[in-house]
């Protein structure tokens, strides 16, 4: 005997059966269409920032990921290292010398939130922040100081900038000055400059030559004149170094006391003749 609640609740069955067999294409087909609107793959180099009816509620690590479609939404973040040319562009120095100056700037997020929260167009902004703070920086050096202490200007900047990108999540690993161009006028004056600084340097370098030379040599005079046969065993090394050369050179040896007998007869003639003329 079937009750009539049985009949009833397997007719609720059936119909349910019935109900989802014809509700079957629609469901499979709103699955087939949602299902990539559900899945997010993230790479290796990459974060997603997951937004829920648009706040944020986490952050996605690489791999296969899923969000609720229409609900949810999912913006990826390179975290890699990038290069952002700096523009070339003029500043004055401190001394109110005007050049072109130009930079590159390396950095990587580190907060891949606070990159898309805090900040619109993140590389547009730092090398618009970068730029401003280049100019200000050059502004603090003498011409000659940021020729020769470029990695200090560029240290500065970093500095300036690691501090303002920080709210942006932002780590600033370096940033390297590339070119200085001056003007074509200023060139010409710094190369006459160092031109004439060369010529001082080989002019006091040469005079020291020279007195040291003469220091020299009136040491070895004053050594030959005070030390008894030193004047003669010079000039036999003199005679020897001659004789080395293989050259038709005929060489007399005259002794010394004959040509002070000599320079002596020369000083008595004067004598003798003012006699005679007596």
């Amino acid at each position: 005997m079937v009750y009539n609640g049985d009949v009833y609740f397997y007719s609720l069955i059936m119909e349910l059966f019935v109900l989802a067999g014809s509700l079957l294409p629609f469901i499979i087909i709103v699955c087939v269409v949602l299902w990539p609107l559900a899945i997010r793959i993230i790479d290796q180099y990459e974060k997603g920032v997951i937004f829920t009816l648009g706040k944020y509620s986490r952050t996605a690590e690489p791999g296969l990921r899923f969000i609720i479609p229409f609900i949810q939404t999912c913006t990826k973040v390179d975290m890699r290292e990038r290069a952002v040319d700096v523009p070339s562009q003029e500043a004055m120095t401190k001394d109110n010398v005007s050049l072109t100056i130009n930079a590159v700037l390396y950095y990587a997020i580190d907060d891949a939130m606070k990159s898309v929260v805090n900040v619109r167009a993140l590389e547009y902004a730092i090398m618009q922040f970068a730029m401003t703070t280049m100019r200000n920086i050059v502004g603090q050096f003498e011409l000659d100081e940021l020729l020769a202490n470029k990695e200090e200007a560029s240290k500065k900047i970093k500095m300036i900038v690691d501090e303002k990108s920080e709210a942006w999540g932002v780590n600033i690993h370096s940033v390297e000055l590339k070119d200085l161009n001056l003007p074509e006028s200023l060139k010409r004056t710094m190369s006459k400059q160092a031109e004439a600084e060369r010529e001082k340097r080989a002019k006091i370098i040469d005079a020291e030559g020279e007195l040291l030379a003469s220091e020299k040599l009136a040491q070895a005079a004053w050594m030959l004149a005070t030390t008894p046969g030193a004047l003669h065993l010079r000039t036999l090394q003199s005679i020897n170094d001659i004789s080395s050369d293989q050259s038709n050179t005929t060489i007399w040896m005259v002794p010394v006391e004959t040509l002070r007998a000599i320079d002596g007869l020369n000083n008595l003639l004067p004598k003798i003749t003012e006699k005679i003329s007596k």
